[in-house]
Formats: structure tokens, sequence, C-alpha cells
């Protein structure tokens, strides 16, 4: 009996002292008792991303969380989940559920807007969000999965509907948009893309816990049998956008040009009809003076031509 009573007891302090953990560095912890989450309240992370009805679907109670350190207790009939927030990196064609779906998630097809099929490449950079462990843990089957195949929905939906931007000064941008270059189009606006994938995703960490830092689009390959087609236009476009810059240059110097000679010929008509206005108010001045100002001033006048010329040739009247 005891004997028994010892083995008993052996197996409770072994089933206790089995209930030390701890958590690392770049881990955090979430217990459950009898299948429960320890909760705090509720409220996940606010997101002004959601609609109403969004907010009340994904309003995930918040947990206790274990940070690093240890050795935590947890007793037989509570359950340690652990989870790593470091940031990850994951192709943008990445699919969990099947790693070999979109060349073994390393291309991800989309349609354009023209109706032509097209591989994307990127990388998306995440985390698990420390603040919305619930729905990490026991909100969502497969997170990963989740937020994969929200990023890709998001993305495919932009390209599908894609237009570039319209700017007066850019000739070329017109010409692609009456032709409906998409591909084109989305080549030039890769950081417009990349900015609308990160505010749509800004939305993820109340979704599924997990924090979308970064969502870059580094490629965009269009179909083999329309790349050469592709390149002519671009070459097309190049010479058009070539001929465009010497045309606005030659006229721009033009017009430097002819400011720079109305600006010449101004200062040369001033400078013609100064002396006119100074002589003009000189004889103005005379004829108040008097009536005999003019005469004397228009005989010292000729006085000092007699002076300089050599020659003086005068008409005498016939008697």
């Amino acid at each position: 009996m005891g004997w028994i009573l010892f083995g008993f007891l052996l197996y409770l302090v072994t089933r206790c002292l089995g209930g030390l953990y701890s958590v690392e560095q770049n881990e955090r912890a979430v217990k459950t008792v009898w299948g429960k989450a320890e909760r705090l309240g509720p409220g996940g992370p606010p997101s002004d991303d959601l609609s109403p009805e969004e907010k009340e679907r994904y309003l995930y109670p918040q947990v206790r969380v274990r940070p690093p350190g240890g050795p935590y207790y947890r007793f037989p009939w509570e359950r340690v989940y652990k989870v790593s927030v470091a940031t990850e990196t994951a192709s943008i064609g990445y699919d969990p559920e099947f790693p070999d779906a979109n060349e073994q998630g390393q291309r991800l097809e989309a349609v354009t807007k023209d109706q032509l099929n097209t591989g994307l490449t990127g990388q998306i950079r995440f985390t698990v969000s420390e603040n919305n462990l619930y729905a990490y843990l026991f909100g969502i089957k497969n997170p990963r999965a989740h937020i994969m195949g929200y990023i890709h929905s998001v993305l495919r939906e932009r390209i599908a509907n894609f237009e570039a931007p319209k700017r007066e000064e850019d000739a070329t941008a017109t010409m692609a948009g009456a032709g409906g270059i998409s591909i084109n189009d989305l080549r030039k606006n890769l950081r417009d893309l990349n900015d609308h994938m990160e505010r749509e995703c800004r939305s993820s960490e109340a979704r599924y816990g997990i924090r979308v830092e970064a969502a870059l689009i580094t490629g965009i390959d269009p179909p083999h049998e329309v790349e050469s087609a592709l390149a002519a236009i671009n070459t097309a476009h190049n010479q058009v956008s070539s001929e465009i810059s010497l045309a606005q240059a030659s006229a721009d110097q033009k017009i430097v040009q002819s400011r720079r000679a109305v600006e010449i010929e101004t200062l040369k008509a001033q400078a013609e009809v100064e002396p006119l206005r100074a002589l003009a108010g000189q004889l103005s001045a005379l004829k108040r003076s008097g009536p005999d100002a003019i005469p004397a001033y228009v005989r010292n006048l000729r006085l000092g031509l007699f002076e300089r010329a050599r020659r003086i040739i005068m008409e005498v009247p016939r008697g």
C-alpha cells in the first residue's frame, strides 16, 4: 500500500514539475484553462479602415500575453500556445495551403484591364500582432492562408481595374491610355500600386492578427507573345517623347531669344527717344523764358557749328 501511494505522489510531482515552461525573446505565449484563454476584456486593435459591419464581425477579445522570460508554470489542465512575433518575409505568390501553386509561390498571375495575363513578382513583410493574438490563435484556422488570400484578392482587383493617372504634360501617357496599354501603365506606376497595397492591408491586424509591414511589387511581366509588341510600342513612345522634348526645347529657346530681342530693341528705342525728350524740355523752358530766347538759342547753336566747320557755303541773294 505504501508503494502505491509513493508512486501516485511521484506521478503528481512529475506532472506538476513538467508544467514549467519559458518564452523565448522573439516569442509570446497565451495560456488556456480548460480550453479557454485568459481574457482581459473585449476589443482588439482599432482600425479605421474597417466598415461598421466589419468592426462588429472582427471584434476579438483581448487575452493575457506572457512576455519573454520564465520559467512559467502551468497545471495539467492548462495549455500554452507559443507564437513567434519575428518579422517574416514571403514571396507575393506564396500560398500556405498549396505550396506548389503560383509557380511554387514565386510568381502570381493576374488579369489586366485589357484582358492580358501578367505575372507579378515581389515580397511582403509581416509579423504576428501581439495586440490581437486571439484572432491569430483562436479566431481563424489558418491565419497565414487568410492573409495571403486577402493580399492576392486585393492585388488582382487593383490590377484588373488599374488606370494610369491623367497628366496633361505627359503626352505618352495620353497615347498609352488611348491604346489601353495597361501593362505599360502598371510598370510606370509601381509606386502607386505598392501604396495602394499598403493602405488596403492596414486592416489585416484587426482581421487576422497579422500586421503587414510592407508589400512591395518589384516586377510585372507580360505574356511572352506580347513582350515583343510591348517593346516596339515602348520604343515608339520613347521616340515620340524624344521628339516632343526636342520641339519643346527649341520652342523655349526661340521664345527666350524673341524676348531678348524685344528687350534690346526697346532699350534702343528708349536710348533714341531720351535725347529728343531732353531737347523738347529745353525748348519748352526757353519758350517760357520769352519770345527772344529761342532765336538766341538757335544763333548760339549756329555759332558753335561755324566753329567746328571747315567750309561754309552761304547763299548770296542776287541783286
